[in-house]
């Protein structure tokens, strides 16, 4: 792989964020049913910031969830090692929740498909929507996303990675060939 090139900085991060935020409140002016899950392990960080985005827009709290993947993922079978589970934790009842998925990196979509099998196990939300904070293409499966921070044309042999300062101690979007 080459030496990173960066994509976005904290701040276009931060604009994003922001701007999807104000997207979300267009369509949910009423926070009442509103939820934000993120997918661990930086949806869970994205998810939190835009639920707080969203928040601030509204006056309001938005409940948050995270939810690990890892058990529902079609690629199991295919791993050396099992993966390490972690514990989603939704500390709200789904049921008749408009539910904001975040993630991210939207690529194959198949992570966004194992995602929505888990929050099912949870009850039944009278809709989900998808925000990812890049989508770089390349679906295998019928995934779109609802929210989008920035779309990047990518090679599949190239990796967009995202790093979040709650985890990585800066906020950045870099791609690697």
């Amino acid at each position: 792989m080459s030496s990173p090139s960066p994509i976005m900085d904290a701040s276009a991060v931060d604009r994003a964020l922001t701007r999807m935020a104000h997207e979300i409140v267009e369509q949910h002016p009423d926070a009442e049913s509103l939820a934000f899950v993120g997918i661990l392990t930086r949806g869970a960080a994205l998810g939190k910031r835009l639920a707080a985005k969203v928040g601030n827009i509204l006056q309001c709290s938005c409940p948050v969830g995270v939810i690990d993947i890892a058990m529902h993922r079609d690629d199991l079978h295919l791993r050396p090692t099992p993966p390490t589970v972690g514990a989603s934790q939704i500390g709200f009842d789904v049921t008749d929740k408009t539910i904001i998925l975040v993630d991210d990196v939207l690529y194959t979509g198949r992570s966004v498909r194992a995602a929505l099998d888990e929050i099912t196990d949870f009850g039944r939300p009278r809709r989900i929507q998808l925000a990812v904070l890049v989508d770089r293409g390349h679906r295998e499966l019928p995934i779109r996303a609802d929210f989008v921070g920035k779309n990047v044309p990518s090679s599949p042999r190239e990796r967009v990675s995202v790093l979040v300062a709650e985890i990585d101690g800066k906020d950045a979007v870099v791609i690697e060939s």
